[in-house]
């Protein structure tokens, strides 16, 4: 897939622990973006962080269950960000979501006959 060198950086902050039909949230978030034929996404899980609520979400060891913070980044053209709007709308009960303009420097996977 070539990506312009202009794209669209989305960020959806969602708990470890939220959901979908049984599912975690994150995962499904990923699958729906390449169902879609998106560029890529990347799932980034958070050490410590707060949200709207302000309840803090730590990885300290007495606090392991706690529901830690998880980034969902997704990159891709401004109309394909634009066309999995919805689905956020939709899926996302609690959490943020972000879009910002980025610049693609590089976009390349491993060519499998190089050795």
């Amino acid at each position: 897939m070539k990506l312009p060198s202009e794209a669209e950086l989305l960020r959806i902050f969602v708990g470890e622990s939220d959901k979908r039909h049984g599912r975690p949230l994150y995962e499904l978030l990923v699958e729906e973006a390449r169902k879609r034929g998106m560029a890529g996404a990347t799932v980034v899980r958070g050490y410590l962080g707060f949200g709207a609520n302000s309840r803090i979400h730590t990885a300290k060891i007495l606090r392991l269950s706690e529901d830690l913070p998880v980034i969902v980044e997704i990159v891709d053209t401004t109309e394909r960000i634009e066309e999995f709007i919805p689905v956020l709308d939709d899926w996302i009960q609690e959490g943020l979501v972000t879009r910002e303009k980025v610049q693609i420097v590089a976009y390349r996977h491993a060519d499998p006959s190089t050795p």
